[in-house]
Protein backbone atom coordinates (compact mmCIF):
# COMPACT_ATOMS: atom_id res chain seq x y z
CA UNK A 1 0.00 0.00 0.00
CA UNK A 2 1.63 3.40 -0.64
CA UNK A 3 1.97 6.05 2.20
CA UNK A 4 2.27 9.80 1.77
CA UNK A 5 6.07 9.71 3.24
CA UNK A 6 7.30 8.46 -0.65
CA UNK A 7 4.76 9.90 -2.93
CA UNK A 8 4.18 13.79 -3.23
CA UNK A 9 1.45 15.65 -5.12
CA UNK A 10 2.34 16.83 -8.25
CA UNK A 11 1.02 20.20 -8.55
CA UNK A 12 4.15 22.00 -7.77
CA UNK A 13 6.62 20.30 -10.24
CA UNK A 14 3.56 21.02 -12.83
CA UNK A 15 3.24 24.63 -11.71
CA UNK A 16 -0.07 25.24 -10.55
CA UNK A 17 -0.56 27.95 -8.73
CA UNK A 18 -1.47 27.97 -4.83
CA UNK A 19 -4.41 29.62 -5.01
CA UNK A 20 -5.98 27.34 -8.12
CA UNK A 21 -4.68 24.34 -5.34
CA UNK A 22 -6.53 26.06 -2.92
CA UNK A 23 -9.64 25.52 -4.70
CA UNK A 24 -9.28 22.12 -6.26
CA UNK A 25 -11.24 20.54 -2.93
CA UNK A 26 -14.15 23.17 -3.44
CA UNK A 27 -14.48 21.98 -7.00
CA UNK A 28 -14.51 18.12 -5.71
CA UNK A 29 -16.47 18.49 -3.05
CA UNK A 30 -19.12 19.75 -5.60
CA UNK A 31 -18.51 17.32 -8.01
CA UNK A 32 -18.41 14.45 -4.89
CA UNK A 33 -22.16 16.06 -4.57
CA UNK A 34 -22.82 15.75 -8.25
CA UNK A 35 -21.59 12.22 -8.22
CA UNK A 36 -23.43 11.24 -5.48
CA UNK A 37 -26.72 12.03 -7.25
CA UNK A 38 -26.02 10.50 -10.90
CA UNK A 39 -25.59 13.83 -12.81
CA UNK A 40 -22.95 12.90 -15.31
CA UNK A 41 -21.93 16.14 -17.13
CA UNK A 42 -22.09 20.09 -15.52
CA UNK A 43 -21.16 23.00 -17.29
CA UNK A 44 -19.14 25.71 -16.03
CA UNK A 45 -21.48 27.85 -14.92
CA UNK A 46 -23.15 25.50 -12.07
CA UNK A 47 -20.40 24.07 -11.01
CA UNK A 48 -18.62 27.42 -10.50
CA UNK A 49 -22.14 28.99 -8.69
CA UNK A 50 -21.92 24.88 -6.64
CA UNK A 51 -17.95 25.65 -5.55
CA UNK A 52 -18.66 29.47 -5.00
CA UNK A 53 -16.42 31.20 -7.57
CA UNK A 54 -16.76 32.31 -10.95
CA UNK A 55 -17.10 30.34 -14.30
CA UNK A 56 -13.71 32.37 -15.70
CA UNK A 57 -11.69 31.62 -12.57
CA UNK A 58 -12.95 27.76 -12.94
CA UNK A 59 -11.98 27.45 -16.76
CA UNK A 60 -8.66 28.88 -15.80
CA UNK A 61 -8.08 26.67 -12.66
CA UNK A 62 -8.85 22.95 -15.01
CA UNK A 63 -6.43 24.18 -17.63
CA UNK A 64 -3.87 23.84 -15.84
CA UNK A 65 -5.33 20.30 -14.88
CA UNK A 66 -5.64 20.35 -18.95
CA UNK A 67 -9.32 19.83 -18.87
CA UNK A 68 -11.42 22.05 -20.88
CA UNK A 69 -14.51 20.43 -21.37
CA UNK A 70 -16.38 20.30 -24.59
CA UNK A 71 -18.53 22.63 -26.16
CA UNK A 72 -22.72 22.56 -25.24
CA UNK A 73 -22.09 19.44 -23.04
CA UNK A 74 -19.53 20.56 -20.59
CA UNK A 75 -17.46 18.47 -18.09
CA UNK A 76 -17.54 14.87 -17.34
CA UNK A 77 -17.96 14.61 -13.77
CA UNK A 78 -16.84 11.14 -12.94
CA UNK A 79 -13.40 12.16 -15.05
CA UNK A 80 -12.94 15.23 -13.26
CA UNK A 81 -13.69 13.67 -9.50
CA UNK A 82 -10.95 11.47 -11.16
CA UNK A 83 -8.51 13.85 -12.25
CA UNK A 84 -8.87 16.13 -8.96
CA UNK A 85 -8.21 13.27 -6.83
CA UNK A 86 -5.23 12.38 -8.30
CA UNK A 87 -4.09 15.61 -8.70
CA UNK A 88 -4.84 16.32 -5.03
CA UNK A 89 -2.72 12.70 -4.05
CA UNK A 90 -6.42 11.45 -3.02
CA UNK A 91 -6.10 8.42 -5.18
CA UNK A 92 -3.57 6.73 -2.72
CA UNK A 93 -3.01 6.15 1.38
CA UNK A 94 -2.47 8.60 3.43
CA UNK A 95 -1.60 7.90 7.07
CA UNK A 96 -2.47 10.67 9.08
CA UNK A 97 -1.39 11.02 13.03
CA UNK A 98 -3.63 13.13 15.55
CA UNK A 99 -1.12 14.33 18.55
CA UNK A 100 -3.52 15.98 21.51
CA UNK A 101 -6.88 14.04 22.05
CA UNK A 102 -8.64 16.57 24.21
CA UNK A 103 -12.21 17.67 22.90
CA UNK A 104 -11.02 18.97 19.64
CA UNK A 105 -8.97 15.96 19.31
CA UNK A 106 -11.29 13.29 19.61
CA UNK A 107 -13.78 15.44 17.40
CA UNK A 108 -11.54 15.26 14.72
CA UNK A 109 -10.47 11.32 15.81
CA UNK A 110 -14.68 10.64 15.17
CA UNK A 111 -14.81 12.54 11.84
CA UNK A 112 -16.38 10.33 9.06
CA UNK A 113 -14.96 12.18 6.33
CA UNK A 114 -11.12 11.17 6.11
CA UNK A 115 -11.58 7.72 4.83
CA UNK A 116 -13.68 8.99 2.10
CA UNK A 117 -11.14 11.55 1.03
CA UNK A 118 -8.12 9.43 0.77
CA UNK A 119 -6.83 9.78 4.77
CA UNK A 120 -6.60 7.18 7.40
CA UNK A 121 -6.13 7.76 10.86
CA UNK A 122 -3.12 5.83 11.83
CA UNK A 123 -2.38 6.93 15.35
CA UNK A 124 -3.82 8.50 18.06
CA UNK A 125 -1.48 10.42 20.46
CA UNK A 126 -1.61 12.69 23.79
CA UNK A 127 0.60 13.35 26.22
CA UNK A 128 -1.03 12.57 29.30
CA UNK A 129 -0.39 8.92 30.20
CA UNK A 130 -4.09 8.20 31.77
CA UNK A 131 -5.03 8.32 28.10
CA UNK A 132 -3.19 5.50 27.12
CA UNK A 133 -4.68 2.57 25.59
CA UNK A 134 -8.06 4.39 25.86
CA UNK A 135 -10.34 3.53 23.00
CA UNK A 136 -11.30 6.91 20.86
CA UNK A 137 -13.22 6.27 17.68
CA UNK A 138 -12.03 3.05 18.01
CA UNK A 139 -8.27 3.46 17.77
CA UNK A 140 -6.53 3.21 21.36
CA UNK A 141 -4.61 6.06 22.23
CA UNK A 142 -1.00 6.40 22.41
CA UNK A 143 1.75 7.86 24.44
CA UNK A 144 3.48 10.43 22.95
CA UNK A 145 7.10 8.67 24.44
CA UNK A 146 6.05 6.60 21.10
CA UNK A 147 5.64 9.45 18.57
CA UNK A 148 9.21 8.46 16.46
CA UNK A 149 8.15 4.88 16.35
CA UNK A 150 4.40 5.46 15.43
CA UNK A 151 5.70 7.80 12.29
CA UNK A 152 8.50 5.85 11.24
CA UNK A 153 6.10 2.47 11.36
CA UNK A 154 3.65 4.34 9.45
CA UNK A 155 5.27 6.21 7.10
CA UNK A 156 3.37 9.33 8.49
CA UNK A 157 4.00 12.52 6.62
CA UNK A 158 0.89 14.50 7.89
CA UNK A 159 0.41 15.60 11.43
CA UNK A 160 -2.52 16.78 12.97
CA UNK A 161 -1.70 19.22 15.89
CA UNK A 162 -4.80 20.01 18.19
CA UNK A 163 -2.60 20.21 21.42
CA UNK A 164 -2.76 23.27 23.91
CA UNK A 165 -0.45 26.70 22.57
CA UNK A 166 2.18 26.05 24.95
CA UNK A 167 2.85 22.28 24.39
CA UNK A 168 2.01 22.43 19.95
CA UNK A 169 5.88 23.93 19.26
CA UNK A 170 8.08 21.22 20.54
CA UNK A 171 5.12 18.75 18.83
CA UNK A 172 5.61 19.95 15.62
CA UNK A 173 9.92 20.08 16.28
CA UNK A 174 9.21 16.29 17.07
CA UNK A 175 6.86 15.40 14.58
CA UNK A 176 8.71 17.40 11.81
CA UNK A 177 12.43 15.16 13.13
CA UNK A 178 10.34 12.28 12.84
CA UNK A 179 9.68 12.78 9.22
CA UNK A 180 6.69 14.46 9.14
CA UNK A 181 6.59 17.15 6.16
CA UNK A 182 2.82 18.57 6.12
CA UNK A 183 1.37 19.64 9.27
CA UNK A 184 -2.38 20.82 10.18
CA UNK A 185 -2.17 23.31 13.37
CA UNK A 186 -5.25 23.59 15.49
CA UNK A 187 -3.43 24.67 18.31
CA UNK A 188 -3.87 28.59 18.47
CA UNK A 189 -0.51 29.45 17.77
CA UNK A 190 2.14 30.27 15.01
CA UNK A 191 4.75 27.23 14.44
CA UNK A 192 8.22 28.05 13.21
CA UNK A 193 8.96 25.18 10.87
CA UNK A 194 11.88 24.83 8.66
CA UNK A 195 11.79 25.36 4.46
CA UNK A 196 10.21 22.24 3.17
CA UNK A 197 7.56 21.27 5.47
CA UNK A 198 3.78 23.06 4.43
CA UNK A 199 1.95 24.03 7.77
CA UNK A 200 -1.68 25.18 7.77
CA UNK A 201 -3.47 26.43 10.88
CA UNK A 202 -7.20 26.07 11.44
CA UNK A 203 -7.96 29.21 14.25
CA UNK A 204 -11.63 28.67 14.73
CA UNK A 205 -11.12 31.59 17.14
CA UNK A 206 -10.42 33.75 14.54
CA UNK A 207 -13.27 33.07 12.30
CA UNK A 208 -15.43 33.96 14.56
CA UNK A 209 -13.62 37.38 15.12
CA UNK A 210 -13.89 37.75 11.69
CA UNK A 211 -17.69 37.07 11.80
CA UNK A 212 -18.25 39.40 14.72
CA UNK A 213 -16.70 41.91 12.91
CA UNK A 214 -18.81 41.73 10.07
CA UNK A 215 -21.86 41.60 12.21
CA UNK A 216 -20.90 44.83 14.26
CA UNK A 217 -20.46 46.42 10.70
CA UNK A 218 -23.72 45.59 9.57
CA UNK A 219 -25.15 46.45 12.63
CA UNK A 220 -23.73 50.13 12.22
CA UNK A 221 -24.80 49.76 8.39
CA UNK A 222 -28.43 49.57 9.09
CA UNK A 223 -28.27 51.93 12.35
CA UNK A 224 -26.92 54.77 10.14
CA UNK A 225 -29.21 53.78 7.48
CA UNK A 226 -32.46 54.24 10.15
CA UNK A 227 -31.14 57.28 11.69
CA UNK A 228 -31.41 58.76 7.89
CA UNK A 229 -34.89 58.03 7.80
CA UNK A 230 -38.09 59.89 9.24
CA UNK A 231 -40.07 58.33 11.96
CA UNK A 232 -42.36 56.92 9.77
CA UNK A 233 -39.66 55.18 8.47
CA UNK A 234 -39.47 57.84 5.09
CA UNK A 235 -36.11 59.32 3.93
CA UNK A 236 -36.73 62.91 5.55
CA UNK A 237 -38.00 65.26 3.28
CA UNK A 238 -34.88 67.80 1.41
CA UNK A 239 -36.27 71.71 2.22
CA UNK A 240 -35.78 73.52 -0.84
CA UNK A 241 -32.84 75.99 -1.14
Amino acid sequence: MATGRNHRPATRSRGIPEATVARLPLYLRALTALSERSVPTVSSEELAAAAGVNSAKLRKDFSYLGSYGTRGVGYDVEYLVYQISRELGLTQDWPVVIVGIGNLGAALANYGGFASRGFRVAALIDADPSMAGKPVAGIPVQHTDELEKIISDNGVSIGVISTPAGAAQQVCERLIAAGVTSILNFAPTVLSVPDGVDVRKVDLSIELQILAFHEQRKAGEEAESSARKGPDGDMPAVMPA
